[in-house]
């Protein structure tokens, strides 16, 4: 359900196009700056392509960013750094049946950032500094992680952290960001370069009674797609076009 045409998809060697999700990792995380394609996995097991083959990434690679996220979760935690988990991963553990493929997203405190990379450091994780400086990116069991400082812009504040919800993820338990500031930070993300609404509608019609749709509206006012989002969600009966916009005030799916 793009609304933005996207350019031809790239093809590897065998023809196959790569995952359509690919460049909006970075625009679920709601940090608004997408990074380029991950190269992607090779797979040497029976069926899978020869060395030097560029395959295609697997359709679901669920169950191992799991098990890293668990992981820095476990570290965070013992950190004492306030953090919120975020990103595709938070829309998993609210509950929302996502396909998780390419990375795991942390919102700490920029005031954080140096004692939250030693602990990981202390723990065998890789940390990579990249050129941006709204995040510091690790790796761990090959999977990569990243600690964003700024959600489309707006720095991560204690504000925030604080209204995260403890939530389980798979069996250790972690602060997951709020549903409301779920959708707002994706909204916010959204620009005329990356604009997928297709991720975003099943995130909303699962969350639609959990979110503080009023605040939504207020913290979006003027930013032209997320509005566009928001009067779509109107036209599919996921909000009502009048009437109560708090908590549990949407309208018949």
């Amino acid at each position: 359900m793009n609304l933005t045409e996207d350019p031809a998809p790239r093809r590897p060697a065998n023809g196959e196009a790569y995952p359509a999700s690919a460049a909006h990792d970075h625009v679920f995380a709601g940090t608004g700056s997408p990074e380029p394609r991950k190269a992607p996995r090779e797979d040497h097991g029976a069926g899978g392509s020869r060395e030097g083959d560029a395959t295609a990434l697997p359709p679901d690679h669920t169950q191992a960013i799991l098990e890293t996220t668990k992981q820095v979760g476990a570290v965070l935690k013992a950190s004492g750094c306030p953090f919120a988990l975020i990103g595709g991963v938070a829309a998993y553990a609210h509950g929302i049946p996502v396909r998780l493929q390419h990375d795991t997203d942390f919102a700490v405190r920029r005031e954080d950032a140096g004692t939250v990379t030693d602990a990981l450091r202390e723990h065998g994780i890789r940390i990579v500094d990249p050129p941006e400086d709204w995040l510091v990116k690790a790796r761990s069991g090959g999977e990569e992680i990243d600690l964003i400082f700024s959600l489309a812009g707006r720095p991560v504040t204690t504000e925030l952290l604080e209204r995260a919800q403890t939530l389980p993820v798979d069996s250790v338990h972690m602060p997951v960001i709020a549903p409301t500031d779920l959708l707002v930070s994706r909204l916010m993300a959204f620009s005329e370069h990356h604009c997928d609404f297709g991720t975003l509608l099943p995130v909303a019609r699962g969350l639609r009674e959990r979110v503080d749709w009023a605040r939504v509206r207020q913290e979006t006012e003027g930013a032209p797609m997320a509005e566009a989002f928001l009067h779509l969600l109107e036209l599919l009966h996921v909000l009502p076009t009048h009437g109560p916009t708090a908590p549990g005030g949407a309208g018949p799916s």
